[in-house]
């Protein structure tokens, strides 16, 4: 086994929220399973202040902060793009700058490698 360059080692949190923290909870539980996240640490209720086709909403939802590889992020925006119940889900990757080398390197050792698109 090769030991992961830096570029392996890049590491984001992908934000996700959601109207149900048990829809939430479940799709992130997918994410973990099928390798694409290491973990989620969910946060419940939160209040989402925002706009939408002229009318401004102000509700509880739930938010969870995933720990994966930058170059799976692609596949994560696919998979709520398919399973999220909003038409346009919040999902964003704020890059993770620095932190504990081991922790790093176990976010690595828990996700796959990105599946080919070609």
């Amino acid at each position: 086994m090769t030991e992961p360059t830096d570029d392996d080692l890049d590491c984001v949190e992908v934000v996700i929220t959601a109207e149900s923290a048990d829809w939430l909870a479940a799709f992130t539980r997918s994410l973990v399973e099928d390798r694409l996240v290491a973990c989620g640490h969910t946060i419940t209720p939160i209040r989402a202040i925002y706009r939408w086709e002229g009318t401004v909403y102000d509700e509880a939802q739930a938010r969870v902060g995933l720990h994966t590889r930058a170059a799976l992020v692609p596949e994560i925006v696919a998979r709520a793009d398919r399973d999220h119940a909003d038409d346009v889900p919040c999902v964003i990757a704020l890059p993770i700058t620095a932190g504990h080398p081991a922790y790093l390197r176990w976010v690595h050792d828990e996700t796959r490698a990105p599946s080919s698109t070609e």
